[in-house]
């Protein structure tokens, strides 16, 4: 049985947004009771839409960041898609818009224009480098902003230089995430000011913000963290990844000294007990004996002996070996929807579990424009009114 509540149920979010960063930001909210309508462009839509890989006329990761939304196609350049906003603006608590600074403004629909209107409005913005500063207009995507950031040098040597993230912390962790929690915390302060305000949400700043552990380096020590020399980058054999007998990789994420007793006693190694921090001249010789350790047999025989022994491991898994872990599958972070279209699609679960009002999928992700009637009936308007605004290409 479906719970009658929902964390954030009345909650009315406008998503402006394109892409990554939004996306994610509205879906986490909208999974847990929010009303979050798409703003789109008319014809085209979020670019997302058209990204590969295709299911069948939907792109995947549309499919898999966009569920429990409504879609509303609107030319806000048009007077008349500008005016419905606006309407729509009236009845809602957050907009979230991820343009480059001023694009808003320019508009006629920036925070001090909206906020007249509604103000217990609260607007988010999602950029790259915030809404002031000598990079407010600078173009960026993730990785742009992990270099800025000093972020991007974590991922690689000082000799051979960083590597491409494989994931987008800085769009997500630095966008999407700080951006639910300014929007909450927004909310929450509306319920004392009884007013809303605006979020200036920098990805760049959100990124910056997760060096804490190794900015601790570089503040207190003057020392630039690398791979290969910061020991939880590579720099020590007890925090590492190892290639095993069958070709697979494990971790070993061993940083307590019992821990590292237990695994030496694992490896028939008693005499490593008191090298698990060797100095720089015996980095590599370290890692040199423990890889040498684990090319004796294979990833999951490994992995069982050392989850057995309480040592902290485990593998490298495949997309496929992932979705089909027993936990992931225990904590439900694989789900299905049908879809209108698409069929019976595959979902992401909700990182959140929250026992009385549990994250759960209402709705698949929305076809273009479909919600135009529903939404705008709301406010006053009528089929024709819907038909006759489409054809004058005002939505």
């Amino acid at each position: 049985m479906q719970p009658s509540l929902s964390a954030l149920a009345g909650l009315k979010i406008l998503d402006l947004t394109r892409l990554l960063p939004g996306a994610f930001c509205s879906q986490i909210l909208a999974d847990h009771g929010a009303e979050v309508v798409k703003i789109e462009q008319p014809g085209e839509g979020d670019y997302n839409r058209s990204f590969e890989p295709l299911n069948k006329e939907e792109s995947g990761s549309f499919l898999l960041l966009n569920r429990n939304k409504k879609s509303v196609t609107l030319n806000l350049k048009s007077a008349e898609g500008k005016e419905i906003f606006l309407k729509l603006v009236d009845q809602a608590d957050v907009v979230i818009e991820g343009f480059r600074p001023g694009v808003m403004q320019r508009l006629g629909l920036d925070y001090d224009a909206l906020s007249k209107r509604n103000p217990k409005l609260i607007m988010c913005a999602i950029s790259g480098f915030g809404q002031d500063g000598p990079y407010r207009l600078v173009s960026g995507h993730d990785l742009n902003y992990m270099g800025f950031a000093g972020a991007l040098q974590l991922y690689g040597t000082r000799e051979k230089g960083p590597g491409v993230p494989g994931l987008a912390t800085a769009d997500m962790g630095g966008g999407s995430l700080m951006a639910v929690i300014g929007i909450l915390m927004a909310v929450v302060a509306r319920q004392t000011t009884g007013r809303g305000q605006f979020v200036d949400i920098s990805m760049m700043d959100g990124a910056f913000a997760w060096l804490s552990y190794y900015a601790a380096d570089w503040l207190f020590a003057k020392k630039e963290p690398y791979g290969g020399e910061n020991p939880f980058l590579g720099g020590a054999a007890c925090y590492n990844v190892f290639r095993c007998r069958d070709g697979k990789f494990l971790t070993l994420g061993v940083i307590e000294p019992h821990f590292w007793a237990r695994f030496c006693d694992v490896a028939g190694q008693p005499d490593l007990k008191d090298r698990q921090w060797p100095t720089e001249a015996g980095r590599q010789a370290l890692y040199d004996e423990v890889q040498a350790i684990f090319l004796t047999d294979t990833r999951d025989s490994w992995v069982k002996r050392l989850i057995d022994a309480d040592v902290p491991a485990g593998p490298v898994n495949s997309m496929e070996e992932a979705f089909a872990d027993p936990q992931i599958r225990h904590r439900q972070m694989v789900l299905e929807v049908d879809h209108p279209v698409e069929g019976r699609i595959p979902q992401l679960g909700f990182p959140v579990k929250l026992s009385d009002t549990p994250g759960r999928i209402d709705a698949p992700s929305p076809l273009l424009g479909q919600h135009n009637a529903e939404m705008l009936a709301r406010i006053g308007y009528s089929q024709a009114d819907v038909e006759r605004l489409k054809a004058e290409g005002a939505m």
